[in-house]
């Protein structure tokens, strides 16, 4: 019990300051969801905060695991997520439309945020077991494409098309990382383009119309572009410092919608203003630059393709939020890393983050080709 003690307690002090960053962010989480009770603990800021404390020793038990632990059975992860995937279309639970959570009698689950975990992690053994030149090879990438494409149509049939977008964008951003060039990227995104008359009509309808009212919210006011033109409202009337805690109107008279969960960005920077939006934002950033530095730092191929992958699945979910309730991009329902409410996207950001630790402490550690 003493060394595990130890070792603890030494990587406590030697990876403080990001830690101190996830328990700002995360407290700024809890103060909102506060906020969006209407100023009571119960039941959202409660829960949020017991959750957050829940995944933390989660986030540990991720960080301080042999990263070998991790490298050999990155693969099993990956298929016990898929599995969890599969069993949603049997006996999922349906909700909002949507069929994307699974009874586990002790939680109800999103597998579709772990699976983006899962999927990072995968994809870094996968390159890690290859020699440089067998990675720039063209075939080698059909098995990562593989990897990305099948849970990603599985996603989109719940439906889910956030979710699914940063699923397939961070594996696709693990490819690049991999060392999938630009060129071939390219032309990736002009077969993407030539096949998108497919996908926009495997698309559901509100989905469609989503897509459309991005285009121009004010085609449907009280309808598919009631959300965005409330998130705009609200941004535009906050001004500098806000309207204060407690005292946004959009928000707390009910106009904004998913005010807990996709848009409280927005109701943040409505009771805020731009200096809270800007101080949230300048959180996250020095947390991706640690987060960058850590990877850069380890020895490790594997080491560094996994920190960096997690890196840029965690800057996925800020930029899509953000930009989503901004209006520079479509709103698809994408949770806002330790801010939103939700207990699978608490425990995918808090194992992504754990990941990325288990990068810093074991950051002289060779594995990879």
């Amino acid at each position: 019990m003493r060394p595990l003690y130890e070792k603890l307690t030494l990587f406590l002090a030697q990876k403080s300051f990001p830690l101190l960053l996830v328990f700002l962010i995360a407290g700024v989480g809890v103060a909102m969801q506060y906020s969006a009770g209407g100023g009571c603990w119960a039941p959202r800021a409660e829960s949020h905060a017991l959750r957050f404390a829940f995944c933390l020793v989660l986030l540990l038990v991720v960080a301080l695991t042999d990263q070998r632990f991790w490298y050999i059975w990155a693969y099993w992860f990956y298929v016990g997520m898929f599995a969890l995937l599969a069993l949603v279309e049997l006996w999922g639970l349906a909700g909002m439309g949507a069929k994307r959570w699974i009874d586990l009698y002790v939680i109800q689950l999103q597998p579709s945020e772990l699976m983006k975990v899962a999927l990072v992690l995968a994809l870094c053994r996968y390159y890690g077991g290859l020699t440089e030149q067998e990675a720039r090879a063209p075939g080698s990438h059909l098995i990562p494409l593989g990897m990305i494409f099948l849970p990603t149509l599985l996603i989109l049939k719940q439906p889910d098309l956030g979710s699914a977008m940063i699923l397939a964008g961070a594996g696709l951003g693990t490819v690049f990382l991999a060392g999938f060039s630009v060129a071939k990227m390219a032309g990736a995104g002009f077969l993407a383009l030539c096949c998108s008359p497919i996908i926009w009509s495997s698309l559901h309808a509100y989905q469609k119309k989503r897509l459309l009212v991005f285009l121009r919210p004010d085609q449907d006011p009280l309808g598919a572009g009631y959300h965005l033109l409330q998130s705009k409202i609200a941004l535009g009337s906050a001004g500098f410092l806000g309207k204060g805690f407690l005292k946004g109107t959009q928000s707390h008279l009910n106009f904004l919608p998913e005010k807990h969960t996709d848009f409280i960005f927005t109701m943040l920077c409505e009771e805020l203003g731009f200096c809270g939006g800007l101080l949230l934002l300048l959180l996250y950033s020095v947390l991706l630059l640690v987060g960058y530095e850590i990877s850069r730092s380890a020895r490790g191929y594997f080491g560094r393709l996994l920190g960096n992958g997690m890196l840029f699945l965690l800057f996925l979910h800020i930029a899509i939020n953000i930009g989503m309730v901004m209006g520079v991009l479509p709103v698809v329902g994408v949770p806002l890393p330790l801010v939103s409410y939700g207990g699978s996207s608490m425990l995918a950001t808090m194992i992504l983050l754990g990941f990325l630790l288990n990068v810093a402490h074991h950051s002289t550690l060779r594995l990879g080709t």
